[in-house]
């Protein structure tokens, strides 16, 4: 009988590289959610209740997340949520 490889995508590459290196990547991640949440609440998501609530949901999700340990895929896939809605809400706010 043969064994078949599973081909693994670039994304899965990167999951199974940040699980090996976890405290690492929970470093960075909350370094970088942090700073980008608060300059993006700076220039002017508290104005406006839909920006507020769009920049806090995904940025607490994601620093709950890193706090509970939750697995790397949530963790990489709330890191990269947040980090578009607050790009996105800087640029239109």
């Amino acid at each position: 009988m043969k064994t078949q490889e599973i081909k693994q995508s670039t994304w899965m590459k990167l999951e199974n590289l940040a699980s090996e290196y976890r405290f690492g990547v929970i470093a960075i991640t909350l370094l970088i959610i942090g700073c980008l949440g608060g300059v993006t609440m700076s220039y002017g998501a508290a104005l406006h209740t839909w920006s507020l609530i769009a920049v806090v949901i995904p940025t607490m999700t994601t620093l709950s997340m890193l706090l509970a340990v939750a697995p790397m895929k949530w963790i990489m896939n709330l890191f990269i949520v947040t980090v578009l809605v607050d790009l996105f809400v800087i640029f239109l706010v």
